[in-house]
């Protein structure tokens, strides 16, 4: 028996963390003007070449220690599987396209207040995760069940909470999780 090891056996999602990590230390040592200046989407001048990078940037800003390990606690549970089964490339495409939309949502419906944090991407991960075992002819009833239960519940807090989550990128997350999972779907033969 060999030596035992250890893998870096994710590497989007281990990236992607210790990016986040890095973001928020920064933002510590920073008083936070370096998560405003590059980790927030907020309303900018469109000449401002910052805009274009917090419209991806901001999903690995985060507002403090519990919000980033709500979010990248379930990153690392949810994205390893995805990046195995979907590929590391696959996976940092879903990333990114989720955060220009969520990016972009915000930018354009929303130029009073900002946004950060990487919860758009686990939903994202959460909706594409129960799809991974679609079937051709079929709809996975775990989609069924995460978009009544999950999503669902974002659209009745998105209407009745009064915190500062933002639930609509929940939503969006989702929404582009389960494009982009039907998407893959298709340029993938089913396994069964």
């Amino acid at each position: 028996m060999g030596r035992l090891r250890i893998q870096y056996n994710a590497p989007v999602v281990l990236t992607f963390s210790l990016l986040s990590l890095a973001a928020l230390l920064l933002g510590m040592a920073t008083g936070e003007r370096s998560t405003w200046l590059l980790f927030c989407v907020y309303r900018s001048p469109l000449t401002d070449p910052l805009t274009y990078v917090r419209l991806f940037g901001h999903v690995l800003g985060h507002a403090g220690y519990g919000h980033f390990i709500s979010n990248i606690m379930l990153l690392l549970v949810v994205g390893p599987p995805l990046e195995e089964k979907y590929g590391s490339r696959r996976l940092l495409a879903c990333i990114a396209i989720t955060a220009l939309v969520s990016g972009l949502v915000q930018f354009i419906l929303f130029p009073g207040s900002a946004l950060l944090g990487a919860s758009g991407i686990v939903f994202m991960m959460i909706v594409l995760s129960s799809l991974a075992g679609m079937r051709e002819g079929a709809i996975p009833l775990t989609l069924i069940l995460v978009v009544i239960l999950y999503l669902g519940g974002e659209v009745v807090d998105a209407v009745a909470a009064q915190d500062s989550v933002s639930q609509l990128t929940h939503i969006v997350g989702g929404l582009c999780g389960a494009a982009l999972g039907f998407a893959m779907s298709r340029s993938h033969p089913f396994s069964r």
